[in-house]
């Protein structure tokens, strides 16, 4: 249920205490969401904004492995999500009868420099040994002298030739959070609100004011706010003074053009050109940690979108059709943060995935809920757990 501006009567409905009270509707707090729902608890999702809205309303929607070389427990763990991601994705596209745009196209490195056909080498050879999913299917870092399809995209400068791997997949981000939103509405147990902070958040008394003025009593609280999330953690922990992370701005585009929705998404020097379904093709996306305003966008995002249309000649006269702006979550030890508070252990993290969550916040979303749940642990990596961003 969505009550869009209007202020909630959470007293009626919920007796002034839910299960889970999860603060932030972008793609964690909406994985969080389901996940519990589906479980059983009573859930409310606050969300300041729109559901969706904040940094998972960008175009990009890449979902791509870290690389197969020096293989440790964080590359497998997101490689297993990223697997594990489909199948989550097909199942809600069933139920909702929505599409998330989701399509496993692979992905197109041009080398620019001969030197770093040697490395691709070497990656061909260890995506043979560490790209390989429990069920047996494997996936390759293949290094080739010609792109699968001519002009996607100029190999005129690429002296190394292109890598071509097939484990990358690509969703449409506003798309993938309707069937997530989808899916929630479907819950009778799980209530959404747009636009109502959270104020004042109690840790000891377990209780939440929200901008609405209503006071929420809650078993666990999980504090999915995105980069927002960072302060409303710190101020839980006065004592430490320890600065959890900060805001990143990102820009993108969507341009419209004709291109084959199944061909592989282009990266090459921070440049991503993503080709959606409904003649669409993503340009992005920028990463700055310093910035005037942050939301509009400027000449930054043109750059890209200027470097697209020389790489692709089939963009040259592409119209760009949307151009978006927002802030990304990265915590100051990189990884996501995830996990209860030492002293406060009805509060729980789940934040700071910056350019990886979209793709494996399913997963975070079950390792934050397992102390509520009582689940079996999930195995995220130890640089993941609030220990680590507290050490």
């Amino acid at each position: 249920m969505s009550e869009g501006d209007k202020a909630p009567n959470l007293a009626g409905q919920w007796g002034r205490r839910v299960d889970l009270l999860i603060v932030g509707g972008g793609v964690m707090g909406l994985w969080a969401a389901l996940k519990a729902g589906r479980a059983g608890l009573d859930v409310l999702l606050v969300d300041e904004g729109w559901l969706g809205h904040g940094a998972s309303y960008g175009h990009l929607g890449a979902l791509m492995a870290h690389s197969p070389d020096k293989w440790n427990p964080k590359k497998q763990f997101q490689f297993d999500a990223l697997l594990s991601l489909e199948t989550e994705v097909r199942a809600l596209e069933a139920e909702t009868g929505l599409s998330s745009g989701y399509a496993r196209a692979g992905r197109l490195v041009p080398l620019p420099k001969p030197h770093l056909r040697d490395i691709a080498l070497r990656n061909e050879a260890d995506a043979r040994t560490n790209w390989r999913a429990s069920d047996g299917r494997s996936f390759e870092w293949r290094l080739t002298d010609e792109a699968p399809d001519a002009g996607w995209p100029l190999s005129e400068g690429i002296e190394g030739g292109f890598v071509l791997e097939t484990f990358a997949a690509r969703a449409n981000p506003r798309a993938f959070t309707s069937v997530l939103i989808a899916a929630l509405q479907r819950l009778p147990n799980v209530a959404t609100f747009e636009c109502v902070a959270v104020v004042d958040l109690d840790a000891a008394r377990a209780s939440a004011t929200l901008s609405s003025g209503e006071t929420v009593g809650f078993g666990h609280a999980i504090i999915a706010a995105g980069y927002k999330a960072f302060p409303m953690l710190e101020r839980l922990l006065p004592a430490r003074e320890k600065v959890l992370g900060a805001p990143v701005k990102g820009q993108s585009a969507m341009m419209k053009a004709d291109i084959d929705p199944s061909l592989p998404l282009i990266f090459l020097d921070g440049l991503y050109v993503v080709p959606h379904e409904g003649a669409q093709v993503a340009i992005g996306s920028t990463s700055e940690n310093t910035f005037g305003e942050p939301f509009t966008t400027d000449e930054q995002l043109e750059d890209l979108i200027a470097r697209a249309r020389r790489l692709v000649p089939a963009l040259e006269h592409a119209p760009v059709i949307d151009r978006w702006a927002g802030l990304r979550p990265k915590a100051m030890a990189r990884d996501p943060l995830v996990g209860p508070l030492p002293d406060a252990e009805r509060i729980i993290a789940l934040t700071g995935g910056f350019k990886v969550s979209f793709g494996i916040a399913h997963r975070l979303a079950e390792a934050a809920l397992q102390s509520v749940l009582a689940t079996a642990d999930v195995d995220i990596p130890p640089s993941f757990r609030v220990p680590h961003h507290l050490g």
